[in-house]
């Protein structure tokens, strides 16, 4: 229990003075997830809104394909990635594998199906009297479709929020295309494994206090979100 104690002293310290390291590997952690976070974004909004508004033949089973991706197992994304850009791979010209870009490709593979899927279920979910009342007041169909897409706009929030949740906490895919290397592909997740197989407990509680904080704040955030979509407030 001393030891214990200890180790959670010395890693609010850790915290508190701002140690290099832990700064470094908490902006490169944000980065990588960002990055990812928000190509998933850009790629998977169009695509749930165009899942949600258009109709066209085997859309039940691209609707089914996604909810089935969104629980892609990260190491399996993890070795496709290798596979694909080792030097032996058909992308391994590219020079990408044990670099950040890689690790960013990776989170956004594990990011999009979420947002796709989550967007989805937002837009199917707006009341169908909206699309009638919009019609009849004669709306063009660019005027509906940005209509329903800022009433589901919570559920959209939602959808980003919970991808975020997911590349934030990965471990898996980046470990394998990124190759936790100090100082260049080392983020909180992959450090965390790392430090606790050295028995280096200070760091890796430090860093698991931020991670800790960070789904925290980011839950705390999709349940306000959640909480105002139901009320109706703006």
């Amino acid at each position: 229990m001393t030891a214990l104690l200890d180790g959670f002293l010395q890693a609010l310290q850790l915290i508190l003075r701002l140690d290099r390291q832990l700064v470094e590997i908490i902006l490169l952690s944000l980065e990588v997830s960002g990055l990812a976070l928000a190509i998933a974004t850009l790629v998977g909004l169009p695509l749930g809104a165009l899942l949600g508004l258009r109709r066209f033949p085997g859309k039940d089973l691209v609707v089914s394909s996604v909810n089935t991706l969104m629980g892609l197992p990260p190491v399996v994304v993890g070795l496709f990635l290798y596979l694909l850009l080792s030097r032996k791979g058909t992308l391994g010209f590219l020079g990408l594998l044990y670099t950040p870009s890689a690790m960013i490709i990776a989170q956004t593979i594990l990011a999009l199906p979420i947002v796709i899927a989550l967007c989805h279920a937002a837009i199917v979910a707006v009341d169908p009297l909206l699309h009638q009342a919009a019609r009849t007041l004669g709306a063009t169909k660019r005027q509906l479709t940005i209509t329903i897409i800022n009433e589901a706009r919570y559920g959209i929030l939602s959808a980003v929020i919970a991808a975020f949740g997911r590349v934030a906490a990965e471990v898996g895919s980046i470990l394998i295309v990124g190759g936790n290397i100090a100082g260049y592909t080392r983020v909180m997740t992959t450090t965390i494994a790392l430090e606790t197989d050295k028995g280096n407990f200070e760091l890796a509680l430090a860093l698991g206090i931020i991670l800790l904080l960070l789904s925290f704040l980011v839950n705390a955030l999709l349940h306000f979100v959640q909480q105002r979509g139901l009320t109706g407030r703006p």
